[in-house]
């Protein structure tokens, strides 16, 4: 169940007297309540009484403004992406493809995400029936859950999770069941993953590569994971927008492995691989008859959003192997600045295998308690981070109270400054 590590003073279910306190943790699945309060209360944003907070990431950008610290909490690049990609944008609104696309997404676009999914993963969807763009990875998996979930059933995602997760799931009156990823490497415990699977187990919301925790799922994990999802007959919507951002590992889309592709939906977007967050131009894949479940659903959420933006992402999906490679290369040269810094700061550092996250422990500086120190640091050293509790319903709030988020999709000289700043730490505790 949803619980409230997300707001800044995580609290679980308590007992006063002989009355219960109701935590968010029960509004999520309670369908008598507002639909807004479960959606919020499945993204960790309801304290205890049922009101409604500032999440942590607004706390920690806050932080910043006012300390003058640099901002590591939020995942975005602080530069653009590749020139040719800009410039096919103007072109495009110079052109006047400036109204609505088709609710589908343009022709052009469908048909580079499908050479796409042949040329780096030997998948075929049909661009007609198997292929559709939305406003971002968020709509598609909001519009995803929204077409195959409903009351009673179960949702499995990993922990810690994306937030939107919980939200989406919460909206749907859904609940939200997870496993937990544990370090160091942050896969999943097999046995604990299967206990999670029940007959009620509507849809396995995979994130690979995985944020926050860097973790890049091997072959034997996601043949675990698709067996379990054919005993149970469940959909996998796997989001996998850091697809290119992998680092010595290749990354493996479950739709390949064996027995899910009846059963997968598979979900990306422009926004992490060209480093165009704010363009929202997002993407599935599918078998035809889910994406047109999904498709019912997302037409009535945006219909269709970013013409010019589309054929300029068709565009850089055609960019050549050379570029890929770059990217992931120099975003694992940032990471490494980064843990130097984190590493000279006392931190227990868990190198990643992908995304634009590292994960700390802050144990080792004898410290307990993520979320105080994320509160600390802007004052301290002039960074801001965010605790990976927030990611987590109670029990994983807990198993995780001691780790860090910092992203490093950044500029070079910002990270650089960064990592001299949190050197310092240790002499300022």
């Amino acid at each position: 169940m949803a619980g409230t590590a997300g707001r800044t003073s995580p609290k679980a279910s308590t007992q006063e007297g002989n009355s219960t306190v109701t935590s968010p943790a029960s509004l999520s699945e309670n369908t008598s309540v507002a639909p807004w309060q479960r959606a919020a209360s499945g993204a960790n944003l309801l304290s205890a009484d049922g009101s409604l907070g500032a999440t942590i990431f607004e706390e920690m950008t806050t932080l910043a403004v006012s300390t003058g610290a640099i901002n590591l909490g939020q995942g975005f690049p602080d530069e653009d992406g590749p020139a040719e990609i800009k410039a096919a944008a103007q072109a495009a609104i110079t052109a006047g493809a400036n109204q609505y696309a088709p609710g589908k997404g343009l022709p052009e676009l469908r048909e580079a995400i499908a050479v796409h999914q042949e040329r780096f993963y030997g998948l075929s969807p049909d661009p007609q029936t198997e292929v559709i763009v939305t406003t971002g990875a968020t709509e598609a998996i909001a519009a995803s859950l929204l077409a195959f979930v409903e009351p009673g059933d179960e949702v499995l995602t990993f922990e810690p999770f994306y937030d939107s997760y919980g939200a989406i799931i919460g909206l749907a009156g859904a609940r939200h069941v997870t496993a937990p990823l544990l370090a160091p490497g942050f896969l999943p415990d097999m046995d604990a993953m299967e206990s999670a699977f029940s007959e009620r187990t509507k849809v396995v919301l995979l994130n690979n590569p995985h944020n926050p925790t860097g973790a890049v799922f091997p072959r034997e994990v996601l043949e675990r994971i698709v067996g379990l999802a054919r005993k149970y007959d469940a959909v996998i919507l796997s989001d996998e927008v850091y697809e290119h951002l992998t680092f010595g590992v290749q990354h493996l889309p479950i739709a390949g492995i064996p027995g899910a592709a009846e059963r997968s939906v598979t979900i990306s977007s422009a926004g992490k691989t060209f480093s165009f967050t704010g363009w929202k131009i997002g993407w599935l894949s599918g078998p035809a008859h889910l994406v047109a479940a999904i498709r019912t659903v997302k037409q009535f959420l945006s219909y269709s959003s970013g013409t010019p933006f589309q054929s300029a992402i068709a565009t850089g999906l055609a960019l050549p192997d050379e570029f890929y490679t770059g990217i992931a290369s120099a975003l694992q040269h940032k990471r490494d600045i980064l843990a130097e810094g984190l590493r000279a700061a006392g931190f227990g550092v868990y190198t990643p295998r992908g995304t634009y996250f590292i994960n700390v422990d802050t144990a080792p500086l004898g410290i307990s308690d993520s979320v105080d120190l994320a509160r600390r640091l802007p004052e301290l050293v002039g960074v801001a981070a965010i605790p990976v509790p927030v990611f987590c319903h109670p029990e994983g709030a807990e198993r995780t109270r001691s780790l860090l988020r910092f992203a490093f999709c950044k500029r070079t000289e910002v990270l650089e400054e960064a990592a001299a700043r949190l050197a310092t730490l240790r002499d300022k505790l």
